[in-house]
């Protein structure tokens, strides 16, 4: 999808300068390096920072999926950061319990700078951003509708999911309180019709099982859903690959 029309055969020849290094000439046809998988020369299997020779035969494979991501020590799950032209996103990755940081009045250097010091996953349409050599780890989102681009997202790196456990507007993790203690705050009608209530504890924003619940909890079940397929579908690669 990155490639131009002209070059989308299984075979192209480029130019190369002579110095530049395969990393460089990857880039220099539209693909951002994060969205390139193993690259080989010859069938030798080479990093980006490689200096190919006039004639080298390349591969350059696509980015394995589910991909993995280097996870701190005691870490899960990936942790995320969103540009900001992916604010819908963000919401439906916190409903998944998946930890996402969003700002929608980040810069790009600031997006750089937050990802790295946090080891988060930068999530971006943006492919100028994408290449950005200080950037530790990136990826870019496909699909124009929120629905796709999650979908995509969860075939990508198929996360571990801990549903309703965060904040949809500022990511906070959600605490268990008690309906008495936060009846003051509820209308009458909220109070009547539910007894189970969740509070952000960074923000204070107060959740319940509303009258949106049941699409919440469809989205939540579709996602469930799609990251079990993809990591049954891995595990069963990782055997056969094994069994060969």
């Amino acid at each position: 999808m990155f490639l131009p029309a002209a070059r989308r055969e299984p075979v192209s020849r480029v130019p190369w300068d002579g110095t530049s290094t395969l990393g460089h000439v990857v880039e220099s046809l539209g693909v951002p390096l994060p969205e390139a998988g193993r690259l080989t020369v010859g069938g030798t299997a080479v990093e980006p920072s490689t200096r190919p020779s006039a004639g080298d035969e390349v591969r350059v494979d696509p980015v394995p999926r589910p991909q993995p991501v280097p996870l701190d020590p005691g870490q899960e799950a990936p942790r995320f950061l969103l540009d900001v032209h992916l604010g819908t996103l963000a919401r439906r990755m916190r409903l998944l319990g998946l930890d996402t940081a969003y700002h929608n009045d980040m810069d790009d250097p600031a997006l750089v700078v937050q990802a790295n010091a946090e080891r988060r996953v930068l999530l971006t349409q943006d492919r100028g951003l994408l290449r950005r050599r200080a950037l530790w780890f990136g990826a870019y989102v496909r699909g124009s509708r929120p629905d796709d681009q999650l979908r995509d997202l969860l075939d990508r790196f198929a996360p571990v999911l801990r549903p309703w456990t965060r904040c949809t507007a500022c990511n906070g993790v959600l605490v268990p309180v008690d309906k008495e203690e936060i009846e003051r705050d509820l209308e009458a009608g909220t109070r009547r019709s539910y007894d189970v209530y969740g509070r952000c504890g960074d923000c204070g924003q107060l959740y319940w099982r509303g009258a949106h619940g049941d699409r919440l909890e469809k989205i939540v079940e579709e996602a469930t859903r799609q990251v079990e397929t993809a990591r049954t579908a891995a595990a069963g690669a990782r055997a056969a690959v094994s069994d060969g």
